[in-house]
C-alpha cells in the first residue's frame, strides 16, 4: 500500500525543517529522480509501488545514470539541480528525502536498494537508525 502523498511530503518537510511544502516537494522530485536513475528492475518497481503516484512516476522516469554516482557526486548532482543550493543544503535535502524513503519501505527492500548503489549510501538514507513511517 503506497503512503499518501500528503503524509510523505509532511514527513520530508518535518525531517528537512522546511518552512513550506514547496521546498519539500522540490527536494523530493530532485532526489527521487537521481535515485531512480541508479535503480533498475524489480527494486525500482518495488520502491515505486510504495511511493505516492506523483513520486513513483519521478522515480520511474527512464533517465538512467551513465555510471553510478558515489555518494559525494550524488550530493553534488543534487546541488546542481536545485537553484541556489550548496553541497551542505543538498546533503540536508537528500537526508530529508532518503530518510523518509527508508521509513516508508521495509528492511528487505531498503537492503536491496542499497545493494544497487555504491558504498556509502546507507548514511544518506540515515540507515544507521531509521524508524518505520506508518501510513
Amino acid at each position: 500500500m503506497p503512503i499518501k502523498q500528503q503524509a510523505f511530503l509532511d514527513h520530508i518537510r518535518e525531517r528537512g525543517e522546511y518552512p513550506g511544502p514547496g521546498e519539500a516537494e522540490r527536494a523530493a522530485r530532485v532526489v527521487l529522480a537521481l535515485l531512480g536513475a541508479h535503480l533498475v528492475g524489480t527494486v525500482r518497481a518495488d520502491l515505486a509501488a510504495r511511493l505516492p503516484e506523483t513520486y513513483a512516476l519521478v522515480l520511474l522516469n527512464p533517465l538512467q545514470a551513465a555510471e553510478p554516482l558515489t555518494p559525494e557526486r550524488f550530493v553534488r548532482a543534487t546541488a546542481a539541480w536545485i537553484e541556489g543550493a550548496t553541497e551542505q543544503t543538498a546533503l540536508w535535502d537528500i537526508g530529508a528525502v532518503l530518510s523518509t524513503v527508508a521509513a516508508t519501505v521495509d528492511e528487505d527492500l531498503l537492503n536491496r536498494i542499497l545493494l544497487q548503489l555504491p558504498p556509502g549510501y546507507d548514511l544518506l538514507f540515515g540507515h544507521t537508525h531509521h524508524t518505520r513511517l506508518h501510513h
